[in-house]
């Protein structure tokens, strides 16, 4: 990847994934598909990706700072959760083989994009649940189990792959527990840290990592967090969300057009 329009295009990617994964999350059905049009194979372009994520993650949260407030007790316990389900998917990437990873890529973009577009009616039903007063669908103590196991399913996920894995934490966080959207999502962009964190110092401990990649992508996304964190919200939702849905259905098409080339 050497020409300046390449290296421009994962600029760009970063900065989306930056500004979305500060919102809703799915930044990495910007920058995954990006790297494999640009010829990037699937595990490197994954492994660089979540290394690069990792900064905009920590530019994410410090934006969304205050809302962390009185927080610290939830996010240990579930940042625990997301640190063990980080590991378990950064190795598991490790292990499999990449024939396993490069078949399984058109799948889980599908299941990213199907994540982004259902995103509304589970934060719809959420605060319509809120606004109404009425009680928790379940007690407190099965609550807190269930969210712990919830999001450490959620971690391995985000460690072997990543897309959407802040959609599915925030759904998570939203049908189990009792607090305001804006506060859920920045604990989500705190649990989406810890796994993009801990996978990504795997990945740089045990493989080559594609440097360059790496550095654009985050360069992008720090700065794309940052627009995201204060402005993010007073978009249409329905903007962003088309074009990751776009994006995601392009890049399956053509996962699926190589895989039957052979």
């Amino acid at each position: 990847m050497t020409e300046w329009w390449q290296i421009l295009a994962v600029l760009v990617a970063g900065l989306s994934a930056g500004f979305l994964n500060a919102v809703v999350g799915s930044g990495t059905l910007i920058t995954f598909p990006t790297l494999l049009a640009l010829g990037v194979p699937p595990v490197t372009a994954n492994m660089s990706n979540t290394v690069g994520l990792a900064p905009g993650g920590f530019s994410a949260v410090l934006a969304g700072r205050r809302d962390l407030s009185g927080q610290r007790r939830r996010v240990i316990t579930l940042g625990t959760a997301s640190l063990l389900g980080g590991i378990v998917g950064a190795l598991l990437l490790l292990w499999l083989p990449a024939e396993v990873f490069s078949y399984a890529v058109p799948p889980l973009i599908a299941v990213g994009c199907i994540l982004v577009v259902a995103q509304p009616h589970l934060v719809k039903r959420t605060a319509a649940r809120r606004k109404t007063g009425r009680p928790p669908i379940m007690p407190p103590v099965v609550a807190a189990a269930l969210t712990w196991w919830a999001v450490l399913g959620a971690g391995v996920y985000g460690g072997y792959f990543g897309a959407a894995q802040g959609v599915i934490v925030i759904g998570v966080l939203g049908l189990t527990l009792q607090e305001t959207l804006p506060r859920l999502n920045v604990v989500k962009n705190v649990l989406t840290l810890l796994v993009n964190g801990v996978a990504a110092l795997i990945f740089i401990a045990v493989r080559p990592i594609d440097w360059l990649i790496a550095g654009l992508i985050a360069g992008g996304a720090i700065i794309g967090a940052q627009i995201g964190g204060r402005v993010g919200r007073r978009l249409p939702s329905v903007v962003y969300r088309s074009i990751i849905v776009t994006v995601g259905v392009v890049a399956i098409g053509n996962e699926v057009w190589k895989l039957a080339r052979g």
